[in-house]
């Protein structure tokens, strides 16, 4: 029960839990409520917040629950059904996924082929074939050997020395003289999803005109990964030139399913007891996250390309999470409190995919005119409080009523 609790509770802060936080900001600002709220900010290139742990963590879960359905299924069906149940949801997930991002609503180049639901397929792709085929200690030495890759492949191959952002190539377009081509760069919108692709050209030329090569450079725009999408990854790019979600940057996060297949693993065997298995899981989610911060002394912990230290520290705060909830719920049977994270956890991708429009619903009840009235005679921001706490009892409501009428959606 505790990996479903744990499940629901990192689907509360993405449904709209951030939201009332910076809600209740907006009504006493002060050092608490602003410590509060950066933490559910993404770090803006290098480091670690709260809600940076948000997404690894939900990769991390994928890792630990697929150590149970795929071994249930491997006993009952055999190996290769397994394996074309692994293929068969890693492709509706994915194809979910650009869905999810507007699908071909827009005409080519303007289609979003990475995001979220696309990281998550492949890591439960390749993750879920690695537990059919390899025991445990392969699955160790497969681990580590993607960690140390990445690290190497991010390290040692050379890249050209330019930083790939609007301002940069912008501020080198006009260094050069080329006042047309710099008007181009900075110009509205996205040139990677435009079929006039003036603004992208100008910007290749920039970079196949530079020269100069560097090595181990970690800067936001100026780094193996976000450079090998720059040339590679076709379609929209969510940072323009570069995506979050990249080629690259795939690799690492299987990585954080297998550290979840671990803890499944561990959480499966019959070996220890509940009260070891939190130990377990405790200390070595404290190992992870001192390793990760020593590794980022040369590789930095940065999300946005998914470093092998940013894979050990939200590992490990992951692990941590899991123990303490596997504590409380499974080994306490303190269960109670959790059922309304179990509800929203067992279907995490329905709330994910609908959560948005099951919130909306609540401005239609308390916005407008009765949201202007808290405003204006309680408090400042009071109205969006309300309508932050209406869209989440809506979605747990909704989550509630698939729950009691076993309605699931598992791809």
């Amino acid at each position: 029960m505790s990996v479903d609790a744990l499940r629901g509770f990192d689907m509360f802060w993405i449904i709209g839990a951030d939201s009332l936080v910076y809600a209740l900001n907006r009504m006493s600002d002060n050092t608490a409520t602003g410590l509060l709220k950066q933490q559910l900010d993404h770090v803006e290139w290098e480091g670690f917040r709260f809600y940076d742990l948000i997404f690894p963590l939900f990769v991390f879960i994928v890792g630990v629950s697929l150590v149970f359905s795929l071994t249930s299924a491997i006993q009952k069906v055999g190996r290769a059904a397994a394996v074309k149940r692994i293929f068969i949801r890693s492709v509706l997930l994915f194809a979910i996924g650009i869905f999810y991002s507007g699908g071909i609503s827009s005409p080519w180049p303007d289609i979003r082929l990475t995001g979220v639901l696309n990281r998550i397929a492949i890591a439960y792709f390749f993750s879920g074939l690695f537990f059919c085929f390899f025991k445990p200690r392969a699955l160790v030495a497969i681990c580590v050997g993607i960690l140390a890759g990445y690290w190497a492949l991010m390290s040692f191959v050379p890249i050209r020395d330019v930083q790939l952002t609007k301002s940069n190539l912008a501020t080198l377009a006009e260094q050069a003289g080329d006042t047309e081509a710099a008007a181009l760069i900075r110009s509205r919108g996205n040139p990677s999803a435009s079929t006039n692709r003036a603004a992208w050209a100008a910007a290749e030329k920039i970079y196949y005109g530079t020269t100069n090569r560097v090595t181990g450079a970690f800067d936001q725009g100026r780094n193996v990964s976000d450079h090998f999408d720059f040339k590679y990854l076709p379609a929209r790019k969510y940072d323009v030139y570069y995506d979050p979600e990249g080629i690259l940057s795939h690799t690492p996060a299987i990585a954080t399913c297998l550290l979840g297949v671990f803890a499944g693993l561990l959480l499966r065997s019959n070996n220890y007891c509940g009260k070891w298995k939190v130990i377990y899981l405790l200390a070595a989610g404290a190992l992870a996250i001192a390793l990760g911060w020593l590794w980022g002394l040369q590789f930095p912990v940065i999300k946005k390309i998914w470093t092998s230290s940013y894979v050990l520290v939200a590992g490990g705060y992951s692990a941590i999470l899991l123990g303490t909830f596997y504590a409380v719920i499974d080994v306490c049977d303190f269960r109670k409190w959790a059922q309304p994270f179990v509800w929203v956890g067992m279907n995490a991708i329905t709330l994910y995919l609908f959560g948005d429009i099951v919130g909306g619903f609540s401005r239609r009840f308390v916005g407008g005119d009765v949201r202007n009235f808290l405003d204006a005679h309680l408090a400042r921001g009071a109205g969006e409080m309300l309508i932050c706490i209406v869209g989440l009892l809506l979605c747990f409501w909704f989550a509630r009523f698939l729950y009691n009428r076993k309605i699931f959606l598992r791809l």
